[in-house]
């Protein structure tokens, strides 16, 4: 109990200083540990930039730890991503994995995005007891009137998937974790920022990881 209410406020942490959070995550009851020694790292996306700073940024932090990883764009050519592909060419491309020896995916994607509205201004202390109704009303009439009293903002909605390419397996779901991206401004912290939280996610769940992540996740 103490790491599971550990793992939630180091989350919560991760989520008040950055523009992710973890929304839930998903542990394959069957799998108390599980590790890996050759983990291929997709990100999907058409934008081939953040796809490799994603990549990149996940395959920094698994030398760190010492688990060996490559990213997809180094192993995948152009026509792969570029051209729609059947369940068997995805049987033969993890058949092509197993014989070099990898024994997981790590697989990211956008799954949806929606926009919504923040207050601009700070709304007034729910303690505050002693107003009256004419100075509520006076303090926030400016929402008839102003179309500029909210702030827009896009919410979008990622996925982190661990799969097992076991021999004798099919590609079993290990740990799924769902993570919200919310108006991301600065691509490159946004990155860090999430791949900092998946890291978290998996150790805390006994997945690759054991090592403390304060002593091992780098700094933005």
């Amino acid at each position: 109990m103490k790491k599971i209410i550990s793992f939630i406020a180091m989350a919560l942490l991760f989520a008040g200083c950055s523009s992710t959070s973890l929304v839930s995550n998903w542990k394959n009851p069957d799998i108390v540990i599980f590790d890996a020694n050759k983990v291929l790292l997709v990100g999907m996306t058409a934008d081939t930039e953040a796809r490799e700073v994603f990549e990149s940024e996940l395959k920094k932090e698994f030398d760190r730890r010492g688990v060996e990883s490559f990213r997809s764009i180094d192993l995948f050519d152009v026509e792969f991503t570029e051209t729609r592909q059947s369940e068997e060419q995805l049987n033969e491309v993890e058949q092509q994995l197993l014989d070099k020896d990898f024994d997981a995916i790590l697989f990211t994607k956008i799954v949806g995005s929606e926009n919504r509205k923040m207050f601009k201004k700070n709304m007034g202390s729910l303690g505050d007891r002693y107003g009256n109704f004419s100075d509520d009303y006076l303090d926030h009439q400016d929402i008839f009137y102003e179309t500029g009293y909210y702030d827009n903002f896009t919410v979008y909605h990622a996925e982190t998937s661990l799969y097992c390419i076991c021999v004798g397996k099919e590609r079993e779901l290990i740990w799924r974790g769902a993570i919200d991206i919310t108006d991301p401004q600065n691509i490159k912290k946004t990155i860090k920022d999430y791949v900092r939280l998946v890291i978290l996610a998996l150790q805390e769940q006994d997945i690759i990881f054991r090592k403390p992540l304060t002593e091992n996740v780098t700094k933005p």
